[in-house]
């Protein structure tokens, strides 16, 4: 088995498109694992081993392993129940260099997502934003956006979500 590939399906499915294999995710994005497996002609062990190899823990199982999500992500209406948290005083996001201007005009919008994704680190911004071209780190002051009012949670890979970023509260920090 291929565990990036098989990674890329179980995201596609679990974040955009259950509909695709015949699933329907339920308000929480969960789905039962063994009609996930079913229907993707996987193995438990399979399953598990994508989970657990995956490098940006995208996926998780609840407590009793009998039931499977995506961690963020999702382009389909899910409620992951994430609590408001107070953020860092700096996050960053990684974007393509193409979509500096307008991020910088506009802010930081969801686009077909729920939600915006930061980084705990410049890195790891810099990998999510190098995915699509040359790429630019932007710090977010999370802290004060928080304390302006703005709803920030973490979802269970670390992974900061906020519904939008204004402009005021971007700087690059590398191109």
């Amino acid at each position: 088995m291929d565990v990036v590939r098989a990674s890329k399906r179980l995201s596609y499915v679990l974040r955009h498109r259950p509909d695709s294999v015949g699933l329907v995710l339920d308000d929480a994005g969960w789905v039962e694992v063994d009609a996930l497996l079913a229907a993707l002609g996987m193995s438990r062990d399979e399953l598990e081993r994508v989970v657990a190899t995956n490098d940006k823990r995208r996926f998780a199982l609840d407590a009793t392993g009998t039931r499977i999500r995506a961690s963020q992500g999702h382009s389909v209406r899910v409620d992951l129940g994430y609590a408001a948290r107070r953020p860092p005083e700096t996050l960053f996001h990684g974007t393509p260099e193409r979509n500096v201007a307008a991020i910088l005009a506009d802010g930081l919008r969801p686009g077909r997502r729920h939600a915006v994704h930061l980084s705990v680190d410049a890195a790891t911004a810099r990998r999510v934003g190098e995915r699509r071209g040359r790429a630019v780190v932007l710090r977010v002051d999370a802290g004060r956006l928080a304390d302006d009012g703005a709803v920030l949670t973490r979802s269970e890979n670390g992974v900061w979500l906020v519904d939008a970023v204004p402009p005021s509260y971007l700087s690059v920090l590398s191109a």
